[in-house]
């Protein structure tokens, strides 16, 4: 019985994995044990092609979740902006408009909190409290942040200062 089922196993792996050839040399059959491992290398392969795609269309939904969110947030602000009116002026401190701008780079490049902080250096309470208007920071950590966020301190200061400007009219 063993010799039996030995030999349908054989024969199932032989019918799975073909034998090398190299022109009209002789036939090198692989061991039981060398085709266990072929096996098992095609299986590792297929599940990691399987994983990989699975990341990628979860990837994919982020990306349409993210998009979705960005055209809410631009519709929401227009009608906000619709239905303020200009006869009074808000006032926003620059501490307050720095924070404004800051999160909104951050929000707009889809990064969370903790990956600016460790990035720029700076503790996450810390980078919440100065994206909320409720510390100011130093010329020197603001710089870190903003390069930490892929724009240049003028770049960053030129957006503050279009902000203020916005909210001012």
């Amino acid at each position: 019985m063993d010799t039996m089922t030995l030999t349908k196993e054989q024969m199932e792996l032989k019918a799975m994995v073909p034998t090398a050839q190299s022109g009209n040399a002789r036939v090198r059959e692989l061991t039981p044990a060398q085709r266990r491992a072929v096996m098992f290398a095609q299986q590792q392969v297929l599940r990691a092609r399987a994983a990989k795609k699975a990341k990628d269309e979860r990837q994919a939904a982020l990306t349409r979740i993210w998009r979705e969110e960005d055209a809410e947030r631009v519709s929401a602000r227009s009608m906000s902006a619709a239905t303020e009116t200009t006869d009074e002026p808000r006032e926003v401190s620059l501490r307050e408009a720095i924070g404004h701008v800051l999160r909104d780079l951050r929000t707009h490049d889809h990064k969370t909190l903790r990956e600016v902080s460790e990035k720029a250096g700076v503790s996450l309470g810390y980078l919440s409290e100065v994206e909320r208007g409720q510390k100011e920071a130093s010329s020197e950590l603001l710089s870190s942040i903003a390069q930490s966020l892929g724009v240049s301190t003028a770049q960053m200061l030129r957006m503050v200062a279009d902000y203020l400007d916005s909210v001012a009219i």
